[in-house]
């Protein structure tokens, strides 16, 4: 039972961390760093989420959940069981291998989904985007809608539309360009799967769904940070007030857009100075990996 209150108390924990992390500002002048306290999280909720039922039926063992399902494939190849363990505990170890195999199938249905749309959406481009001299290394697309954006994979793409073109000047341009050149470089859309397929593997919690507008966020602030190593703060806080300005924009599915989220925080955090201690970013990693430790540790021991 130690260990079933352990699993239990690391969703806690996940639970506690996420609300802390989400209103926390300190994660939009560290974005790397909390992309990797969200995913020690999220990994540590699917681990204990598989763990809680199965620690539940294997209690009569009372070992580690690791040591405890080996014992209880060596018993059931001899054909014998402990006192203590019934159907009712097979089927808690079978809901934790259930969870288990939801999650894996959500992972490959959303590769494999995303693959598929990124296949066609490259199709499309290629009889329809064009090349244009004054934005090398991009597609353009004849679109007024203003639209900038990566299709990634292992052959990215960056795309812009017509609309963005005649929206933005020179500097502007080069600032997009570069921040979509990031996503594509960093594989920003590798970092946001787990996070897709948590939301559909587990949608009674809803927090996992707000995890994962979190992380979108925090992605394209990474994206952001990039452009303006290279290009200073003023050219992409103008392109991102523009698009703004600008109302619709377009971002296929599979893709990732410059103007998706919260542009008026991100121009914000561009134009306003760091003054966040760093310790406070060191202190929730630790957190994190901490929180994710021990489920990890209950599996392998």
């Amino acid at each position: 039972m130690a260990y079933a209150v352990h699993f239990a108390a690391s969703i806690l924990a996940c639970w506690l961390t996420a609300q802390v992390l989400a209103v926390s500002k300190w994660t939009w002048q560290a974005p790397r760093v909390a992309i990797v306290c969200w995913q020690a999280i999220g990994l540590a909720l699917g681990l204990s989420a598989m763990g809680l039922p199965m620690a539940l039926g294997l209690t009569a063992y009372d070992r580690p959940t690791g040591s405890a399902l080996l014992a209880l494939a060596t018993d059931l190849a001899h054909g014998s069981l402990p006192a203590g363990v019934g159907v009712v505990h097979l089927g808690l170890v079978g809901v934790g291998f259930g969870i288990g195999a939801v999650l894996l199938t959500t992972t490959v249905r959303s590769i494999h989904g995303t693959i598929r749309a990124q296949r066609r959406h490259r199709e499309l481009l290629s009889l329809v985007a064009r090349r244009d001299p004054t934005v090398p290394g991009a597609l353009v697309l004849d679109h007024p809608s203003a639209a900038a954006y990566c299709l990634p994979g292992v052959r990215p793409r960056v795309v812009v539309s017509a609309g963005t073109l005649s929206l933005l000047d020179r500097a502007e341009l080069a600032a997009v360009l570069t921040h979509e050149r990031a996503h594509a470089e960093e594989r920003h859309d590798l970092v946001l799967l787990p996070f897709t397929a948590l939301c559909r593997a587990l949608p009674w919690f809803g927090w996992v769904r707000h995890a994962h507008e979190r992380v979108a966020l925090l992605v394209e602030m990474r994206a952001d940070d990039k452009a303006r190593e290279l290009h200073a703060e003023a050219p992409l806080a103008g392109a991102l007030r523009r698009f703004a300005a600008a109302g619709h924009r377009i971002t296929p599915a599979g893709a990732l857009g410059l103007g998706d989220r919260d542009l008026d925080v991100r121009v914000q955090r561009l134009l306003v100075p760091d003054r966040t201690p760093r310790l406070l970013g060191a202190t929730a990693l630790a957190v994190a990996t901490t929180v994710a430790g021990l489920p990890i540790s209950l599996f392998l021991s």
